[in-house]
């Protein structure tokens, strides 16, 4: 669920807020912005003179992205808007002191870009970066204060980027794969999945240092796409560490993302969008209704083949599957007050839900009284966290939704028995103790103002 922008209230003179005023494009346009990601591309050694060309790079780099998987899928759920930030000369600086200088051929070079984007950082050739990591807040704070994921492009024609916050990739040799490298780091928290150095090593959606099949965190991914427990080589505690895929682009360029690591990028996609564009009625009614009463769920819809599935409920039994519009007899309601709810899901298989610790799910409730008309609509959307699974003695659970909702979990054993039941409130961790549970397969039932939103499989060892 997309949060709000928190934005630092900085002080500047007249002078320089209107310097860092730039012109705002969109290049690509898939719905209002509050209901999409905003990918935001800054120019970076662009004179004025040069800006079509920019805008040419940018839409370039575009076209790339969503060619990509899972990037290719979700390329509805995302606006692409470009900022031309001006600068004084074309380039990035090159100081040509790198330890690695002699692996490359290019002019020592001292360019007045905006940001003061260079080669040679930290002594890295090919790590092209700024430390001006707070001019590029400014920009975007007076620029499009409500972007999700910025990057800079520089206009280069030789090899590098880096990540960060703000991944920056040159225009150069395979300047769009290390751009979409580099945002794999920025969007969605990817680790390397070549050997990054022992100071850059961390527990990620794709590093962990856990070697048991049943425990790694990609464990739903094992033995498919030829995942597995894979072993980093280069230092003395490399080894120690895992990557789930031998071939992935978190390791090298023109490969696609690996299962795991497509997983982690919906995961971050699902966590800032609801999949639910638009429903009507929008709001409450007071009026003597006529039958039927017509009710629309719009959403954002994946390619190249829909994978959102929606179920429908009236007064907590099934009334419909996977359509966007129900309509409702007098005879569907019972006397007094209704509630109509819509559950909508993903069910995309670049996620494998079975044992995947997440679910994100979308809802819209109606209440409807037959002789008053619609009373009340309330649109929330959910993210529910399970984990381990399978586990020997206690479960995990973690609640987010847009209403601070509770969410009751009941676990139902295969035979139909309610074995366990639980309350979950607003980003809180909870805990159930299921040790005394028979070894075997459980389902996970979550319900919202009784209505069933999700459920999941659960394997007590």
């Amino acid at each position: 669920m997309k949060k709000p922008l928190l934005l630092l209230l900085l002080i500047f003179n007249f002078s320089l807020v209107l310097s860092q005023t730039f012109d705002v494009v969109t290049i690509k346009n898939s719905g209002v912005d509050d209901k999409r990601i905003n990918l935001v591309i800054l120019s970076e050694g662009y004179q004025t003179s040069e800006f079509p060309q920019f805008e040419i790079d940018a839409t370039n780099f575009m076209d790339d992205l969503f060619s990509e998987e899972p990037f290719a899928s979700y390329e509805n759920y995302f606006n692409v808007h470009i900022i031309k930030v001006i600068s004084n000369e074309s380039g990035a600086s090159h100081p040509d002191n790198a330890s690695d200088e002699s692996s490359y051929t290019v002019p020592a070079l001292t360019v007045d870009n905006y940001f003061g984007t260079t080669y040679d950082s930290y002594g890295i050739h090919r790590l092209l970066y700024t430390v001006n990591q707070g001019t590029i807040g400014t920009v975007l704070g007076m620029n499009f204060p409500m972007y999700d994921q910025a990057m800079i492009l520089v206009n280069s024609p030789y090899y590098g980027g880096s990540g960060g916050t703000f991944p920056i990739a040159s225009t150069g040799q395979d300047g769009g794969e290390i751009a979409i490298h580099e945002i794999g780091h920025s969007f969605a928290d990817l680790k390397d999945e070549y050997y990054p150095g022992d100071a850059q090593v961390a527990e990620a959606i794709n590093m962990t240092q856990e070697t048991d099949p049943s425990l790694v965190k990609w464990k739903n991914w094992i033995g498919i796409d030829n995942i597995g427990i894979y072993p980093h080589t280069g230092t003395a505690i490399a080894p120690s560490w895992k990557r789930p895929h031998q071939s992935c682009k978190m390791r090298y360029l023109g490969v696609p993302f690996c299962a795991v690591c497509k997983e982690g990028i919906i995961e971050k996609i699902h966590a800032l969008v609801s999949p639910i564009d638009s429903y009507t009625p929008t709001e409450a009614t007071i009026s003597n209704p006529t039958f039927p009463l017509a009710f629309l769920i719009n959403t954002i819809q994946t390619l190249p083949s829909n994978t959102l599935e929606n179920t429908w409920t009236l007064n907590t039994n099934n009334f419909a599957t996977n359509v966007n519009t129900v309509n409702l007899q007098e005879s569907d309601l019972s006397a007094g007050t209704n509630t109509l709810t819509t559950v909508v899901h993903d069910a995309t298989t670049l996620i494998n839900v079975d044992s995947h610790e997440s679910v994100h799910v979308a809802t819209v409730t109606w209440t409807i009284d037959n002789t008053l008309g619609i009373q009340d609509v309330i649109a929330n959307d959910f993210s529910l966290t399970m984990y381990p699974n399978p586990s020997n003695n206690v479960v995990h659970f973690k609640l987010e939704n847009t209403l601070a909702n509770t969410v009751i979990v009941k676990i139902v054993s295969m035979d139909g028995k309610q074995v366990k039941t639980i309350h979950l409130n607003n980003n809180q961790n909870t805990s159930i103790d299921i040790s005394a549970l028979s070894q075997g397969l459980y389902i996970t039932n979550f319900y919202a103002n009784n209505v069933l939103i999700a459920s999941k499989k659960l394997v007590k060892n």
